[in-house]
């Protein structure tokens, strides 16, 4: 299968398009549950610090318990389980009693999909391809986390940024050198705005979590694709921003979360920084 792969990327573009859709389907159990599994902990820790019992509380994890309809509690079939599928299959309603499934789920699932196959048609069939798709299941996971329950988790950023380390032992992406560095950079230039933001108006314009995500990006990408990251995310940002205020009638003072566009600037980044990069330096000249 795979000398067949490696004859035929469009074969190889396709199983990375399948695997997608099919880790789409566990990033969505990812995405809620997570949140609720370091809620627990935290509730548990906050216990154990004021030497209070810990409650006894039905095992939950991102395997236990099976998932279920959070209406009617109709446990989940494989069948009612195949990626984009089963949505169109139930014409998105439960099983069990015709509420209403989030289109969220399905999105999720064609979105991790389709980015698996870009990064597999993009790259081809070598370890740019495998390391591409892993940092884009991340990235999604992470940006719809955010969105939910503005926090990046930890269990997520940093094993995100040694793994870019790793993959760039070998040079895979740019040389360890510049990851390396790449990681310290992004790190420490959004922890740099986050105190003069601090300093200066005595309120806090970003979460720590931010800093870590921006790090892991640098890992992978080395610290040259981060001025075009934090551009594009920003930019990204304030447009979405303004559109809420606008047509959401949202508040100024409504926090909005900078990790999804973090996200969105790592992932032009990845497919086409040096491109951008190269056709930037050439109106220099």
């Amino acid at each position: 299968m795979l000398a067949l792969m490696q004859a035929d990327p469009v074969l190889f573009t396709i199983a990375c398009g399948v695997v997608g859709l099919l880790v789409g389907s566990f990033l969505n159990v990812v995405i809620y549950r997570l949140p609720k599994i370091m809620e627990r902990e935290w509730h548990e820790q906050c216990a154990a610090l004021n030497d209070q019992p810990v409650s006894d509380q039905a095992p939950f994890s991102l395997s236990v318990p099976r998932s279920a309809c959070p209406s009617c509690g109709h446990k989940i079939s494989a069948l009612e389980n195949i990626p984009i599928v089963s949505y169109l299959w139930l014409r998105g309603k439960c099983a069990g009693c015709n509420t209403r499934i989030s289109p969220r789920y399905p999105v999720i699932e064609a979105l991790t999909g389709i980015l698996s196959a870009a990064a597999a048609g993009h790259f081809g069939m070598n370890a740019s391809a495998i390391g591409a798709i892993f940092l884009i299941w991340a990235l999604i996971a992470l940006t719809f986390i955010d969105f939910d329950i503005q926090l990046l988790p930890d269990s997520i950023t940093l094993p995100l940024l040694w793994l870019g380390l790793l993959f760039n032992l070998q040079s895979t992406f740019v040389p360890l050198q510049s990851a390396v560095i790449g990681a310290m950079v992004g790190y420490l230039s959004l922890w740099s705005i986050y105190w003069l933001f601090k300093l200066a108006t005595g309120k806090e314009g970003m979460g720590f979590g931010d800093f870590k995500l921006l790090a892991a990006i640098g890992a992978w990408l080395g610290w040259s694709m981060l001025p075009l990251v934090i551009l594009l995310s920003s930019a990204v940002g304030a447009i979405v921003g303004i559109i809420l205020i606008i047509l959401a009638k949202q508040g100024r003072s409504v926090p909005i979360p900078f990790g999804p566009y973090l996200a969105g600037g790592g992932l032009i980044a990845l497919f086409w920084g040096p491109g951008i990069m190269q056709s930037y330096l050439a109106t220099l000249t």
